[in-house]
């Protein structure tokens, strides 16, 4: 080994640095432990999902931003060359802006998420608008950053208009439907958790409105993706406007010797149990009966009940038929079997009149 070449002075000058650098960054995961530890515990005394966003956020981003904190400082004790240095240290101030709009992107995403009920009357809550969310805070940071490194930002847009007016030509449709979806965010009309049906006949509920398509979950856990230019085309039923009641009308029959008040009375009672007994019913929904054919075999009437949503109907006819049968059966109110009456007089008057075969 060369010790006239290796002099201590140079191997002071690597070994400061980066013993700098090392203690640096273990004071500050030491640091980052203590900290958020502390953090913690004070987040899961409190009602406020921000804190805990923000805690969740900010965690991992500390270890780089303890890596570069000790980079700077190293830097600044070594002796490397002045333009050098200026260079790192331009390059970890942009590492920096760009670390910490990152965070604002992901802690904006996620208190999105975490207040999406409280904030949908106010903001519709999509991975739509999320994106678009965090491209405006990532837009913003892009310019801040720009002009930290002395880009003129003029000819930049100037490009961007350019740029933009060729990519929305070759991009027709993708923007159509990038346009369409945002309409249908802010319009309202159609929102996350809706059961709609398509003019098609598919029906789901809404499970999320994205930069292209809607996605609608069928009760078969099945997913129809739909283009948003489509969708915004079409006719749609939506089963959650104006509000997620829903009607239910359930159709029966009794025989034509039952006492159609009675029947009448035993039915709205039945139909009020199921209401306020059952999860799926409307307590303060009073159920009608409401009598309507002469039927063949017997008088039928239908029954309105309401239930919460569109998908807990089957709920409410399910329970109400039960609780029906087995009350019709106690009060002696009879359901009629399907029945055919036969005339047998004039039946047998009518064959009578018929030539008959010669018998030998």
């Amino acid at each position: 080994m060369n010790w006239d070449y290796l002099t201590w002075e140079r191997i002071l000058a690597v070994v400061i640095p980066l013993a700098v650098f090392l203690l640096t960054f273990l004071l500050g995961m030491v640091f980052r432990s203590l900290l958020f530890r502390r953090l913690a515990a004070w987040s899961a005394k409190t009602e406020s999902k921000v804190d805990d966003v923000l805690v969740g956020t900010v965690r991992s981003p500390f270890v780089i931003w303890s890596a570069m904190l000790g980079l700077y400082i190293a830097v600044r004790v070594s002796h490397i060359p002045v333009q050098w240095a200026g260079l790192i240290q331009t390059a970890l101030s942009v590492l920096g802006m760009a670390s910490v709009v990152l965070v604002l992107a992901n802690a904006f995403s996620r208190l999105v998420a975490s207040y999406g009920d409280k904030m949908q009357a106010a903001l519709p809550v999509t991975s739509l608008t999320q994106s678009i969310g965090r491209i405006l805070i990532i837009g913003i940071g892009v310019l801040m950053i720009l002009n930290r490194l002395g880009i003129s930002i003029a000819p930049v847009l100037a490009a961007l208009g350019v740029g933009g007016l060729a990519v929305a030509l070759a991009l027709q449709d993708t923007l159509a439907n990038l346009f369409a979806g945002f309409y249908i965010s802010i319009a309202r009309q159609i929102k996350v958790g809706d059961y709609i049906m398509l003019e098609s006949g598919q029906d789901g509920c809404v499970n999320d409105i994205n930069w292209r398509t809607t996605k609608i979950r069928m009760l078969n856990n099945n997913m129809i993706l739909i283009p948003n230019a489509k969708l915004i085309q079409s006719i749609v039923t939506n089963y959650s406007l104006p509000t997620k009641d829903l009607v239910v009308k359930i159709e029966a029959g009794v025989h034509y010797n039952s006492d159609l008040d009675h029947v009448e009375r035993i039915a709205a009672e039945v139909g009020k149990e199921v209401m306020m007994e059952s999860k799926s019913g409307v307590p303060e929904f009073t159920p009608s009966v409401r009598f309507h054919t002469f039927g063949d075999s017997q008088i039928s009437f239908t029954t309105v009940l309401r239930c919460r949503d569109f998908t807990e109907q089957w709920i409410v006819k399910h329970e109400f038929i039960k609780r029906l049968h087995k009350r019709f059966a106690k009060e002696g109110i009879v359901i009629p079997y399907p029945i055919r009456a036969i005339n047998t007089t004039q039946e047998g008057a009518a064959a009578a009149q018929l030539p008959r075969a010669d018998i030998r």
